[in-house]
């Protein structure tokens, strides 16, 4: 019986390590799809650009929020927040037809 508590009690912490934010696989993932929409020419390479500095903050955010190995749950909102913004953010390019 006790073997069982502790088999579960494990298994429920591992399920819990895996729902994690991984925050830097999420940027990594967006940075590749603006390459492909850049090199696709669906995006101008003015939105190139802010597309890549807002990258360049949400990647500082990161590490400041990492600085002290602890992440509040206030900073992993506010690089979340970031993270969905840019991802909007590129959708819209995308999908714009306007000429510069």
């Amino acid at each position: 019986m006790k073997n069982l508590i502790t088999t579960f009690f494990l298994a429920l912490l591992c399920s819990a390590g895996a729902f994690a934010q991984n925050f830097k696989a999420d940027l990594k993932k967006l940075n590749g799809q603006i390459e492909i929409s850049y090199k696709s020419k669906k995006l101008s390479e003015n939105e190139y650009r802010k597309l890549k500095n807002e990258q360049e903050i949400i990647k500082l955010a990161i590490d400041k929020a990492m600085a002290d190995d602890y992440m509040s749950p206030d900073e992993k909102n506010k690089i979340h927040s970031k993270i969905i913004r840019s991802k909007k953010r590129l959708a819209k390019y995308k999908t714009n037809r306007e000429i510069y």
